[in-house]
């Protein structure tokens, strides 16, 4: 609808707000204004509004309105006409919200403005400077944020029954056609004819799960978002994003996590949800129900919704408050700035998408679009840190680089979320023939973070990520716990890199001094050797003590230290000299072992040689999940004294292909004969650890 209303003409009599029935006019009358007429028509019946008229360059078909009901082409012609209008309702497309809402602050008129309300912050802004001045209400068309479910949900959280709020997170799965994004030459665009139109997946279809999660989060104005991260890209042939992530930080400290596609396998019901330390509530705003988990179990609720129309008559009648002010889509404006100042949307490359349906109802689904949203909303991670495989990874300075070719990524974990103990690793670790043997942020623990060292307990610290287990509770329970390694300085060299880090507790205050080294070689034609060094020392003159669940209570659970996260595969094999499977290695004390599978990229072999330092048991996971680690305190807690630093030295040699025991004894005594140690292909003792 390009309208220009610039100078309107004065209308024939002055909106009367007192009077008993208000003036409706419609502008626009396709499309979502389709539902707004039924809307009106429903409301004069209960005899509460009356439609005066409609504007829209394609005329609603002949009969289909009322006698009494004025039908124009534009809104200046109508205001030309002299309508006398209480309430004009605008339902057009977004590029043209901002003038016909100035049109119609000059009829004297109350809006209902459909959402987004505006194409920019900087509208948004004038906007509101000029219905404020015009002593005007404005209510936008976020129709979920009428629902019971928002004070419910307020309820809920301040009984404390989910435990403490740990953040919030909006999901939106659906399916858009061909069809749907060729219906207007306006659909899918970031800009038409030099006008921004912001025409995204977060912006319009799905902007009511943003909407209604910043509501849910306390945010409302545009002071109450302190960041907005974007993470956009499309599957459709549009200008827009069709899949986007998105990462929001309020002023009151909270999270805000967002993952929507418009390519997914099949239509969901949308949703917000309330994560805490005891449970959770998830809304699916659609349909006004609410899904409450609690330690005693998953209840639904369902609420009613005030109708937003409705809701403007009763504040233009008594003052009720508006229920999606204006002035309230400032949180929401302020993200739909942040996504329209963005680079465009990145193009999924065609390997990655598969289109089902012909012609108009053909629609894109993206490769594993649903694992990858749940990963985002669990992680509170964006996409392009989850390495899904069709967004190019740049490399770092501190990458690992064997003749020419990456073999390792360092990741300082910095981004990582709070709850997840942020700390350095290595992801992706990559085998000489590029097959990826780690794996990080995996929705079934997304605090597992590729190759590292993590530790659970420190000094009462968590510093693995996830729930801590106590001694008291005798399971694993939620706390405000978390620390993080960080890095002080390092040192590069072509075949090495030496770190210095600082493991700290919530409070910042220090916990240990780590001295890390990194090293890498090529052993043969298939197989490269990662040499990981850690010492650890009191920063103080007092002890350190290192924990683990087992080392608390929990039996065979005595994990932290190294610790390398695989990625699924298939026709797994774990073995040492003398053990074969899960059970029979888990927890003992072998000098190699070795795991082999079928990986996404093919076979390959990772064979762990044991810290030559101490005895440190065993913790293998191949069933649950795929993990290898070394314990420090696999029953028993270990303590770093000051003055008397411990140090643990892991070799990991990593193969392509499958190899079999002598292989693998093969490689482990060369391995050990060139650091100096004892063959391993005699010294094949295994102790079991109990």
């Amino acid at each position: 609808m390009p309208i220009s209303a610039h100078v309107m003409a004065p209308h024939r009599n002055t909106p009367s707000r007192d009077a008993p029935v208000p003036r409706i006019a419609l502008v626009g009358v396709h499309g979502f204004g389709a539902h707004h007429l039924a809307n009106i028509r429903r409301l004069e019946q209960a005899g509460t509004v009356v439609l005066v008229a409609v504007a829209d360059p394609n005329p609603p078909e002949p009969g289909s309105l009322g006698a009494d009901v004025e039908i124009f082409r534009t809104l200046p012609e109508l205001a030309t006409a002299g309508v006398r209008a209480d309430v004009v309702i605008i339902a057009t497309p977004i590029q043209f919200h901002a003038v016909l809402a100035e049109a119609a602050l000059s009829l004297g008129a109350d809006i209902y403005l459909e959402k987004p309300p505006v194409a920019s912050l900087e509208q948004f802004h004038e906007l509101v400077q000029h219905s404020t001045t015009a002593a005007a209400a404005v209510q936008t068309g976020f129709q979920s944020l009428g629902s019971a479910a928002l004070p419910r949900i307020e309820e809920l959280v301040a009984s404390g029954e989910i435990g403490a709020v740990q953040g919030f997170s909006a999901e939106g799965a659906w399916v858009r056609t061909r069809g749907y994004f060729g219906r207007s030459r306006w659909a899918g665009k970031r800009t038409l004819d030099g006008v921004d139109v912001v025409d995204g997946v977060a912006t319009n279809p799905l902007a009511h799960a943003i909407a209604t999660a910043l509501r849910v989060a306390g945010a409302r104005g545009a002071e109450d978002v302190t960041s907005v991260e974007t993470d956009l890209y499309r599957a459709h042939d549009i200008e827009s994003d069709d899949t986007p992530a998105l990462r929001i930080r309020t002023a009151s400290g909270h999270v805000l996590t967002c993952a929507l596609t418009l390519c997914a396998p099949d239509q969901r019901r949308p949703s917000v949800r309330v994560s805490g330390t005891l449970g959770e509530i998830v809304l699916y705003y659609t349909e006004d129900e609410l899904a409450v988990t609690t330690p005693e179990g998953t209840r639904t609720e369902h609420v009613e919704r005030v109708d937003l129309l409705e809701n403007l008559l009763e504040h233009r009648s008594s003052g009720a408050p508006l229920l999606s002010s204006l002035e309230d889509s400032g949180a929401f404006m302020t993200v739909l700035e942040a996504i329209r100042t963005a680079d465009a949307p990145r193009t999924i490359p065609d390997e990655f998408v598969a289109w089902h349906g012909e012609g108009a109802e053909a629609h894109p689904v993206v490769h594993g679009i649903e694992d990858l949203m749940g990963r985002a909303l669990e992680s509170q991670a964006l996409f392009r840190e989850l390495d899904p495989g069709w967004i190019p990874q740049a490399t770092g300075p501190d990458d690992l680089v064997l003749d020419g070719s990456t073999i390792a990524q360092y990741r300082d974990g910095s981004g990582i979320a709070p709850t997840l103990a942020p700390r350095p690793y290595l992801h992706p670790v990559r085998t000489l023939g590029g097959v990826t043997v780690t794996d990080h942020l995996p929705l079934d623990h997304v605090w597992h973070l590729g190759a590292g060292v993590a530790v659970q307990d420190v000094d009462g610290v968590n510093c693995w990520g996830g729930r801590t287990y106590t001694r008291d509770a005798g399971a694993y329970v939620w706390r405000a716990d978390h620390g993080r390694i960080e890095r002080v300085s390092t040192h590069r060299s072509a075949s090495s890199l030496e770190e210095d880090l600082r493991w700290q507790g919530p409070d910042g205050a220090a916990l240990l001094e780590e001295q890390r080294r990194w090293a890498w070689r090529r052993l043969d034609d298939s197989t490269w050797q990662l040499t990981l060094t850690f010492t650890f020392r009191a920063p103080g003159d007092t002890p350190v003590q290192l924990g683990s669940p087992g080392s608390n209570g929990r039996p065979l659970g005595g994990y932290g230290g190294f610790f390398w996260r695989l990625p699924r595969a298939g026709g797994v094999d774990v073995f040492t000299a003398e053990h074969e499977g899960e059970d029979a290695v888990h927890g003992t004390a072998a000098p190699w072992l070795a795991w082999s599978a079928d990986f996404d990229g093919g076979p390959a072999t990772l064979v762990f040689l044991a810290a030559p330092e101490a005895p440190d048991p065993w913790f293998v996971r191949a069933e649950g999940y795929p993990g290898v680690g070394l314990s420090l305190a696999w029953d028993t807690p270990l303590t770093v004294q000051p003055g008397a630093p411990v140090t643990r030295t892991v070799r990991v040699l990593v193969a392509d292909g499958r190899l079999d025991a002598a292989r693998v004894r093969g490689l482990a005594g060369s391995s050990a004969a060139a650091a100096g140690g004892t063959d391993v292909q005699e010294d094949v003792r295994c102790a079991t650890v109990s």
